[in-house]
C-alpha cells in the first residue's frame, strides 16, 4: 500500500496540477526559524525573474502568509461551482487557511483532516500557468508533509533553519524525512546567520557560527544562502510587505534574488537528482 503510494508521482501531476512545473516545498525542523518568511520572499524573487509564482501556505494550524501578503480579510472567490480562483498580490498567486477563518478562530483537526484540506488547496484551487509553486509547509516532520507527498511529485525542497544547535538537530531530522519521501533537497537557508551593529557596523554571531556550513558539508547539501537578523523584516512582514518589496535595494532583498537564482539553477540542470534517497517504503515496512 505505501509502495503505491509514494510511487504516485508520475501519476498525479497531469491529475492534480497539469499548470505546475515545479513544486518548491520550504520546510523546516523546528517553528520559530522565520520558514514562512523565507517562503513569501522566495516567492516574490522568483516572480522578479519573470516566473509565474504561486504560494500555497500549508501550515493549517498557523497560517500566517495573508498577514505577511497584505491579504488579511480576503474573502476567496470561485472560478466556478468547484474552483477556487486563489488570491492575488505582488504578482503571486495564493491560497491559504488564513481566508476562511477569522483572526479569533481555532483549527483543531485530527490528521486525516489536515491532508483533506491540503488536498482541496491542491486540487480545488485553480493553479494555472504556473512555473514555480512554493509551498510553506507547517514545522516539523507531520502528516501535513506526507500528504504533500502522496498528492502530487514535489521538485525539490528548502530547509529552513538558524545556527543553534538544537535548531541543527531538527533540520537533521527534516532532511531525513524528505529524503524517506523521495523529495529532492534544494538545499538548507540559513536565517538569522549574524547580526550587523548599526553603531560600529561589527557582525555578531548571536546564535553560533559555522554549524550550518558544516551540516550542508557533512550532509553533502547546498548552503543556499545565509540571511542576517534584520529589524526591518518584522515591521516589513506586519505590514503585508515581504521585505523584497519593501526594501528592493537592501541587503535581505539582493541575498534572496540570489537565493532564488542558485534554486533555479539547480533546478534547471537536475542536480538535485543526485540527492542519495533513502528506502521511504523500507522504512514503513520495518
Amino acid at each position: 500500500m505505501v509502495q503505491n503510494r509514494s510511487n504516485r508521482g508520475a501519476d498525479v501531476q497531469p491529475k492534480r496540477l497539469p499548470g505546475v512545473k515545479h513544486i518548491i516545498a520550504v520546510g523546516s525542523g523546528k517553528g520559530g526559524v522565520g520558514k514562512s518568511t523565507v517562503a513569501v520572499n522566495l516567492a516574490v524573487a522568483l516572480r522578479e525573474t519573470g516566473a509565474q509564482v504561486g504560494l500555497l501556505d500549508a501550515d493549517i494550524y498557523g497560517p500566517s502568509i495573508p498577514i505577511m501578503l497584505g491579504l488579511s480579510g480576503t474573502q476567496p472567490t470561485m472560478v466556478d461551482e468547484k474552483t477556487v480562483r486563489p488570491a492575488h498580490k505582488y504578482g503571486i498567486d495564493t491560497i491559504s487557511m488564513g481566508f476562511l477563518l477569522k483572526d479569533t478562530d481555532a483549527v483543531v483537526w485530527r490528521g486525516p483532516m489536515l491532508g483533506k484540506a491540503l488536498q482541496q488547496f491542491i486540487e480545488d484551487v485553480a493553479w494555472e500557468n504556473k512555473d514555480y509553486l512554493v509551498i510553506d509547509l507547517p514545522p516539523g516532520t507531520g502528516d501535513v508533509q506526507l500528504s504533500l507527498t502522496q498528492l502530487v511529485p514535489v521538485t525539490g525542497a528548502v530547509v529552513v533553519t538558524t545556527p543553534q544547535d538544537v535548531a541543527m538537530a531538527d533540520v537533521r531530522r527534516a532532511i531525513r524525512m524528505f529524503e524517506m519521501t523521495h523529495i529532492p533537497i534544494l538545499g538548507i537557508v540559513e536565517n538569522m546567520a549574524y547580526f550587523t551593529c548599526p553603531d560600529n557596523g561589527k557582525d555578531y554571531y548571536i546564535f553560533g557560527k559555522g554549524r550550518t556550513q558544516q551540516t550542508c558539508d557533512e550532509m553533502n547539501l547546498s548552503l543556499l544562502g545565509s540571511l542576517p537578523l534584520d529589524m526591518g523584516v518584522g515591521p516589513a512582514a506586519d505590514r503585508g510587505e515581504p521585505i523584497v518589496i519593501s526594501e528592493p535595494g537592501g541587503d535581505q532583498a539582493v541575498r534572496y534574488r540570489q537565493i532564488a537564482k542558485k534554486i533555479t539553477e539547480i533546478i534547471t540542470k537536475g542536480a538535485s537528482s543526485a540527492n542519495p534517497q533513502s528506502k521511504f517504503d523500507d522504512f514503513f515496512n520495518t
